[in-house]
């Protein structure tokens, strides 16, 4: 069996991992605060991520194919092509939708960075089957060092990007996602060789590299349109910064609008932070008061912490959340105290002892504030 001589286009090398970057950026900046948007949203971000990362790895891989020189005239099979397409979407969509609707353990992350490993070496065997005039002969270690690399370094670049939701690691995990869509693609090239085979019956149309740079040229422009508008979210500066857990450290004005699921009439609703007045724990739920209306919400006081501290809420009790843009005044008693909210029949929320000196702190700055303006 003679093997083809194989030659590769620096350029389009070099593309292919500047497109891998670009889709993994978009893809994983997409999936940025999703916990704090309504579930339609939520679903429509999940699915364009999975079209951003996915489709990046489909565009990667037959940007280097494109470059790939062989003696020989060769095609590609359509609906092949178009099936490694879609697998990569499914399989990078399956790993996101147990990123963000499953409990976000160290063994969800690991599996969902393991899916999309297998999704990129899936794109990659069943792209390459695509292949018309020529057959892909493949090596047993350019197997192994793909697989290896490939879900090894997604379970990597998930753990960075998941384990803290940091502009910083979203960066180093688009970086780690990179590189293990490109290692995937060139390990496995290394360990493949190139036969010519007769023309076969086809499984689907067949199309020629001119029309095939068409299409990732196109799809290309998509991502990085894509990367652009997601981009724009990063040189938003917020008008302050708050770390989660201190009640101390309360901007002038809110980083952004927390939307909280509650229960009104047997309809689930959501509303806005700013609306609200205070928490209140409610055994493994909470009370949410707003205006004259007392709502449920299932989300415990732990993590209504977690949820609202960042966007200005003060924790007066171990029990009670207050926003300090609707307190109308504070009042002390003894060594304890208590908030009086704006224009409502809404009752008093308690400030105890040790909670006293961090309130009476975040409200002078709210007032501070209020009066700058």
């Amino acid at each position: 069996m003679e093997f083809l001589t194989v030659s590769h286009s620096s350029f389009l090398i070099g593309m292919s991992c500047l497109v891998a970057l670009v889709a993994g950026f978009t893809g994983l900046s997409l999936t940025r605060d999703l916990s704090q948007k309504p579930m339609f949203q939520k679903k429509i971000a999940i699915a364009l991520a999975a079209i951003a990362l996915g489709g990046g790895i489909w565009a990667m891989h037959f940007v280097a194919m494109l470059g790939l020189k062989l003696p020989i005239l060769f095609y590609y099979d359509a609906a092949i092509t178009l099936v490694s397409a879609l697998s990569a979407i499914l399989l990078v969509g399956a790993a996101l939708i147990l990123l963000h609707f499953a409990e976000r353990t160290p063994i969800i992350i690991s599996i969902a960075g393991s899916i999309v490993g297998i999704g990129i070496l899936a794109m990659h065997y069943i792209g390459m089957a695509g292949l018309e005039l020529c057959r892909a002969i493949y090596t047993t270690s350019g197997v192994i060092y793909s697989s290896f690399a490939g879900v090894g370094l997604c379970i990597l670049a998930f753990w960075i990007t998941y384990g803290q939701r940091t502009d910083r690691n979203i960066v180093l995990g688009t970086i780690c996602f990179a590189i293990a869509v490109c290692s995937v693609h060139f390990l496995a090239v290394s360990g493949t060789n190139f036969v010519t085979t007769p023309s076969l019956p086809e499984f689907g149309p067949t199309i020629s590299n001119e029309v095939l740079a068409l299409v990732v040229i196109f799809f290309s422009f998509v991502i990085f349109g894509a990367c652009l508008w997601v981009s724009v979210t990063y040189l938003v500066a917020p008008n302050g910064e708050t770390k989660i857990g201190d009640p101390l450290n309360v901007t002038q004005e809110r980083i952004e609008d927390v939307q909280i699921p509650c229960e009104r009439d047997g309809r689930k609703i959501f509303i806005w932070s700013s609306d609200v007045h205070f928490v209140r724990a409610d055994g493994h739920y909470t009370q949410i008061y707003k205006n004259n209306e007392r709502l449920f919400c299932v989300w415990p006081i732990t993590e209504a912490t977690k949820r609202l501290l960042p966007v200005g809420f003060i924790q007066s009790h171990r029990s009670y959340l207050i926003n300090p843009a609707r307190v109308a005044h504070f009042e002390r008693i003894k060594d304890k105290g208590r908030c009086v909210f704006k224009g409502t029949d809404s009752p008093p929320a308690p400030v105890s002892r040790s909670k006293l000196k961090a309130v009476q702190d975040a409200l002078a700055a709210q007032i501070g504030a209020v009066r700058a303006k």
